[in-house]
């Protein structure tokens, strides 16, 4: 007799019928669920459509620590440890921004989400409410999910002892983090003194442009973004340390966020050269994210 593939199926597949992992992975749907429809309500009632970005740097630290409370093992807690350092200074840089403000409406709205608003198959409002609730509430918040899942994959095999691979990753995800940190604390000095032109003492040809060319940015277009997929990519390895597979379920979660990426880099380099002349010469001689192999291959040609 055939049976009708459910929720509980699922849960039994990823956790191998554990009760304890049935219940973690059911916590995080509770989670993701309680939090999608949180973010949709505000964004909807004040129109400001950020409202995931202000908890984007939140959800996977608390993820991993529903994770450390359910299965406290040595990888889990440097996992958690890690995500937690990646998202206090996510937060902090969201914050100084602007992005962060008791009353939702006021906190400072992503760019894009109003270019995006302006498009002829989002415009009005319940064509964008639509957008809203499939691809800013639910798909973002499922791809956070996703990206933390590495966790889940960490708890189902809390017996394996940390190995050479999660050295590695905790190494290179912490550079990562650094090197993100580096590039955001540029990016908002060059801001400031965008602001103040008169002021402006670092950053004067990349100010005289309108756009930043200058510090990491003279070796990548986004190097901040190139770090944090960087993060997640290094993370999806603790699960392989701990599963011994070198593909497993999460990697679509490293894969989609690298895809989100592209596609966001794409819409802002494309408002970037509607507005500055000289940024589609910037773009001829700086690679998008990986930089040095590829820019000394274009030369070469």
């Amino acid at each position: 007799m055939l049976k009708i593939f459910s929720a509980t199926a699922l849960l039994d597949i990823l956790s191998g019928g554990d009760i304890q992992i049935s219940g973690l992975i059911q916590t995080w749907l509770i989670v993701f669920i309680a939090v999608v429809i949180l973010c949709f309500v505000v964004s909807e009632i004040t129109r400001n459509y950020s409202q995931v970005d202000k908890l984007w740097s939140l959800m996977p630290i608390a993820y991993a620590w529903i994770t450390v409370s359910a299965v406290p093992s040595p990888r889990i807690i440097l996992m958690a440890s890690l995500v937690t350092i990646w998202g206090l200074r996510l937060s902090y840089n969201f914050s100084r921004k602007g992005g962060y403000n008791i009353i939702p409406w006021r906190g400072e709205e992503d760019y894009r989400w109003k270019v995006m608003r302006e498009q002829p198959l989002l415009k009005g409002r319940l064509r964008f409410g639509v957008f809203n609730l499939f691809f800013i509430s639910i798909y973002q918040h499922f791809l956070i999910m996703l990206f933390s899942s590495p966790l889940l994959i960490a708890a189902i095999h809390p017996e394996k002892q940390l190995t050479i691979i999660d050295i590695v990753a905790g190494i290179l995800m912490f550079g990562f983090i650094i090197t993100e940190g580096i590039a955001d604390n540029q990016l908002f000095r060059f801001h400031q003194e965008k602001k103040s032109p008169a002021e402006s003492l670092h950053y004067k040809a990349s100010v005289g442009k309108g756009f930043f060319t200058e510090g990491l940015w003279k070796y990548s277009r986004h190097p901040n973004f190139a770090c944090e997929q960087g993060v997640w990519i290094t993370f999806y390895f603790f699960g392989v340390a701990a599963s011994g597979l070198w593909i497993n379920f999460t990697l679509t979660g490293a894969v989609l966020l690298v895809l989100l990426f592209i596609g966001s880099s794409q819409l802002t380099e494309s408002i970037s050269g509607g507005k500055y002349s000289d940024y589609a010469k910037y773009k001829k001689v700086v690679p998008r994210f990986i930089p040095f192999i590829f820019s000394r291959l274009r030369k070469k040609k």
